[in-house]
């Protein structure tokens, strides 16, 4: 493999001008310019990225800590971050915590240790011990849906969106409206839209039932159940259930549907994040659409920023949401 020094050799130049060429810094002029870049392009060079890493302090890779991989909401992620760093000759390095608040931390530090130029977490739910581990951290860094005081924050209006989906409800007639939620603990999906249904429940003067309200997880048969346990221990039927995620208001849909009822004459379903099977069930589920990618998108250029010195304070940045009405209310 040629080196740098057999560049410079041939080129009859320093190794230091070879650099400067190599890297577009200081001053070259532009005869000697053409002979290293001629002598370059016959011998085939390509410099070697440890070399550039040493000399700029940069890795050129980007970690980015997901809850769940296999997600649809982590490949949209996923695909706006890559639109903007491949643009910006940085690479992807991914970790997958499966939903594990101690990987997370773990993952923290592992690609700490492998000197990344930044890290952008899509976090399970915010808690001290992460918080206080990412302010020890000291290397730029970008959350995706959940805020953290004084970083940079890319997050949803899950609130609004939540009551924005109850009013819709309640506009086409529905006044008994259950609700399927998660954890808490997870402030977006968990608690903030859960309060968006009770506040727009409370802002209406409309009861809401205890039995109408059901924790579940972030999976199919979680809806399955919930919506089983809401039939079976409620004396008044809700018409209408509102689920924070596609996936628990997908299997509450078909918990309905084996029952015998009608979706959505004897009771409406509604979801909250546009998964792609959320077009093709039966009926279609209306719900509301969080642009993953330009979440992605917007975290990848804050990033970019915080590496090249800029907006090192706290950002937050609210990407915006569109409800989606389809046949299922």
């Amino acid at each position: 493999m040629i080196t740098i020094n057999e560049i410079a050799q041939r080129a009859n130049v320093s190794r230091t001008t070879v650099s400067r060429v190599i890297n577009h810094s200081g001053y070259v002029s532009e005869e000697v310019k053409r002979r290293v870049l001629k002598v370059i392009e016959e011998t085939g060079y390509v410099p070697s990225e440890n070399a550039k890493s040493l000399r700029t302090k940069k890795t050129k890779v980007i970690g980015v800590i997901l809850p769940k991989i296999s997600t649809e909401t982590s490949s949209r992620l996923v695909k706006g971050l890559d639109e903007i760093f491949a643009k910006e000759g940085y690479q992807i390095l991914l970790a997958n915590t499966n939903l594990d608040p101690e990987k997370e931390i773990e993952y923290l530090r592992l690609l700490k240790s492998r000197h990344v130029d930044g890290i952008i977490l899509s976090a399970t739910n915010i808690n001290s011990p992460l918080v206080e581990e990412i302010y020890q951290l000291k290397i730029p860094f970008v959350t995706v849906g959940q805020h953290i005081p004084g970083l940079a924050n890319v997050i949803f209006d899950d609130y609004q969106a939540s009551k924005d989906m109850v009013h819709l409800l309640i506009k086409k007639g529905y006044k008994n409206i259950a609700f399927i939620g998660v954890d808490e603990e997870d402030r977006s999906v968990g608690y903030l839209r859960k309060l968006g249904f009770l506040d727009a429940m409370k802002e209406k003067h409309l009861p809401v039932e205890e039995s109408w309200v059901q924790k579940g997880i972030f999976d199919v048969d979680s809806g399955y159940e919930c919506m089983k346990l809401i039939m079976d221990t409620s004396k008044r039927k809700p018409t209408a259930v509102l689920a924070v995620t596609d996936r628990l208001a997908i299997g509450a849909l078909q918990y309905i549907k084996e029952t015998g009822l009608s979706i959505p004459d004897d009771i409406a379903v509604a979801g909250m994040g546009a998964s792609e099977l959320s077009r093709f069930i039966s009926p279609p589920l209306t719900t509301i659409e969080f642009s993953m990618k330009d979440a992605g998108r917007e975290a990848a250029g804050l990033l970019l920023e915080q590496i090249n010195g800029e907006n090192d304070h706290e950002i937050i940045r609210k990407i915006k949401y569109r409800l989606l009405e389809r046949s299922s209310i």
